[in-house]
């Protein structure tokens, strides 16, 4: 993987793993994921309309994105009600990922060498170390059966994203997407619980603005370096935020740091190198 493309994936999956830690900070789950995708929405509508309309040729692929993306979120907030980052980030993304390389590398036959395939099986170990908990901790079943919904999801739209990116411009595909997306929300949620859902979230707009970027620079990123190489590959790099994530759980919400969170670096680290190699 040419090391532009490597430093740019590893960049969105920071911003990847910062956003979910948003989603645990001062708000429920719901709240905060309302107010990430909202914020999204209002970074990328500016962007959207600058860059000009999508081609009809990519509408009904953003539809299929938008609805996987409706079931994630879904499924996420749900998760996080029941268990803790630790666990919940890990198994949705780890899923995620080999669901994700197995499809694109199997069905859609992407050109990945076996030192790849050597890269993703290293970040998917790197996950499911992170994941590791006691039998008592991983038997929260509704949670992790909750989480494995959002794996599936993921893999659903970065196929569907990566397939798309090629078709046009990554900027205006993932803009209009994320317009899209806050409207889908912010109609919902009107519709469930009536416009007073907005309420308890304007002390927090600031909080919208700097999730809602980190969120959309993150995919738009991730969109573009699918456009140079192949999407199983970058699904499994961008996976490096699992890394990042346990970091940020450790440093920001005081959670318990674990010998399988160190191992799991190291996993990260030899996996990204022979992606590179690639």
């Amino acid at each position: 993987m040419d090391i532009v493309v490597l430093l740019v994936v590893l960049l969105s999956a920071l911003l990847q793993a910062g956003w979910n830690v948003l989603l645990k900070l001062r708000l429920d789950p719901l709240a905060a994921l309302t107010l990430v995708v909202l914020g999204g929405g209002a970074v990328a509508l500016p962007v959207a309309l600058w860059l000009g309309p999508p081609t009809p040729a990519l509408l009904p692929w953003m539809a299929g994105s938008m609805s996987a993306h409706m079931a994630f979120y879904a499924c996420l907030v749900g998760a996080y009600a029941r268990a803790d980052l630790g666990l919940v980030y890990p198994v949705a993304r780890g899923g995620a990922l080999l669901m994700t390389a197995g499809i694109a590398i199997a069905v859609l036959h992407e050109p990945v060498r076996p030192i790849g395939i050597a890269g993703i099986a290293l970040l998917s170990a790197s996950v499911l170390v992170t994941g590791w908990r006691s039998r008592k901790e991983a038997s929260q079943t509704a949670a992790l059966m909750l989480a494995l919904g959002s794996g599936v999801a993921v893999t659903a739209y970065s196929l569907i994203d990566g397939t798309a990116g090629r078709m046009g411009s990554p900027g205006i595909y993932t803009a209009w997407l994320f317009v899209g997306d806050a409207v889908l929300v912010a109609v919902g949620l009107s519709l469930w619980k009536g416009a007073a859902f907005l309420r308890p979230l304007r002390p927090h707009w600031r909080l919208a603005l700097v999730g809602g970027a980190m969120l959309f620079v993150s995919y738009w990123l991730c969109v573009w370096a699918m456009t140079r190489a192949p999407i199983s590959l970058v699904a499994a790099v961008r996976e490096a935020s699992v890394l990042f994530g346990a970091a940020l759980a450790v440093l920001v919400l005081r959670e318990t740091l674990r010998p399988e969170r160190l191992i799991a670096a190291l996993l990260v680290v030899a996996g990204v190198t022979l992606i590179k190699l690639h």
